[in-house]
C-alpha cells in the first residue's frame, strides 16, 4: 500500500471525528441555560466582498435577531454573523461561549441520526482503526471495527426507545415556502449546478403562530410543495418539536448492527485464542 493510500485511510475518520466535537461543543452549550435564548429572525442579508482580482473575501450572512433578554425581561435585537441563511421570522437559538464571547446562531432544533458524542468516538475509533491498518496490526484494527459497530448499533436502538418514551404528539404544518440551498456550481466537468431545497413550514402551538425552516431537505424541487402539509412532532413535556418520531426501521438496523460487530468481536477471540 502506498504513502498516499494510506494517508486516504485516515480522511473519513478525521472528519466525521471534526463534524463530532463540533456537535457536542453545541451540545454542551444547549445544557447551559445561561448561555441560549430563543431568537426570532428579523432580517437575512447576503454579504460577499471580493478583492481587486475578484477573489472572494468575505462570504457571510448579516442576521439580524430579536429575543428576551434573560436578565432584564426586555426584548432586545443583535446583528450577528452567521455562515447560514435563516429565513424571516424563523425561530433559532443564540449561544454565547464562555467569557462573553460573540453569540452564535443554530437551528432551533438540532436533530442528530447519531448522538454527538457517539460520533465523535466513532471518528476517533475510525482514525484509530486506519492506524492499526497501516501498522499491519489486523487484529486491533477489527477490535475498532467492532466497537464501531457496536456502539452505533446502540444508539439508534436506544434513540428508537428514548422517542418511544416521550409519547409525541402529531402536530400538522404548512408549507409555506422553499428553502434553496446551491450545493455545487456548474464547472466543465460537472453539468448543472445542484441545489438542495428545505420546506419552510408554519404551525401552531399553545394559540401562538411559528415559522420554521425544517432540517428535512431534498435535491428534487417538488418533492415539496406550498400549501401541502407536514406532520411534524410536539414534545408537552420538553416543549420541543420534532421532525422524526421513532421509527423501527432505524432501531431493526441498530439491532443488526449490534449483532454484526458482536459477531465480529467473537470472531476475533476465536482467532487469538
Amino acid at each position: 500500500m502506498t504513502e498516499l493510500s494510506q494517508l486516504f485511510l485516515y480522511l473519513p475518520g478525521m472528519i466525521i471525528f471534526l463534524v463530532g466535537s463540533g456537535q457536542v461543543r453545541n451540545w454542551f452549550l444547549a445544557r447551559r441555560a445561561d448561555a441560549c435564548v430563543t431568537a426570532g429572525v428579523i432580517s437575512c442579508k447576503h454579504v460577499v466582498k471580493k478583492d481587486k482580482k475578484d477573489r472572494e473575501i468575505y462570504n457571510y450572512y448579516d442576521v439580524t435577531v430579536e429575543y428576551r433578554n434573560p436578565k432584564t425581561g426586555h426584548k432586545e435585537r443583535l446583528a450577528v454573523k452567521s455562515p447560514t441563511e435563516y429565513v424571516t421570522a424563523q425561530q433559532v437559538r443564540m449561544y454565547w461561549n464562555r467569557g462573553g464571547g460573540k453569540p452564535v446562531l443554530a437551528e432551533y432544533r438540532e436533530e442528530f441520526l447519531f448522538h454527538p458524542w457517539v460520533t465523535m468516538i466513532g471518528g476517533a475509533l475510525l482514525i484509530l482503526l486506519a492506524l492499526e491498518q497501516n501498522r499491519g496490526r489486523e487484529v486491533q484494527a477489527m477490535v475498532c471495527l467492532s466497537l464501531i459497530l457496536i456502539g452505533a448499533g446502540l444508539n439508534l436502538t436506544i434513540a428508537y426507545a428514548c422517542l418511544k418514551k416521550r409519547r409525541l404528539q402529531p402536530l400538522e404544518a404548512e408549507i409555506m415556502d422553499l428553502y434553496t440551498r446551491q450545493i455545487s456550481r456548474e464547472r466543465k466537468i460537472l453539468k448543472g449546478a445542484k441545489y438542495t431545497y428545505y420546506p419552510v413550514v408554519r404551525y401552531e402551538l399553545n394559540g401562538q403562530e411559528n415559522l420554521r425552516r425544517c432540517n428535512m431537505n431534498s435535491s428534487g424541487k417538488h418533492t415539496f410543495r406550498p400549501g401541502e402539509f407536514l406532520t411534524l412532532y410536539y414534545d408537552p413535556e420538553s416543549g420541543d418539536v420534532l421532525e422524526k418520531h421513532a421509527r423501527a426501521g432505524a432501531a431493526a438496523v441498530g439491532l443488526l448492527l449490534v449483532l454484526t460487530g458482536l459477531l465480529s468481536g467473537a470472531s476475533i477471540l476465536s482467532v487469538v485464542l
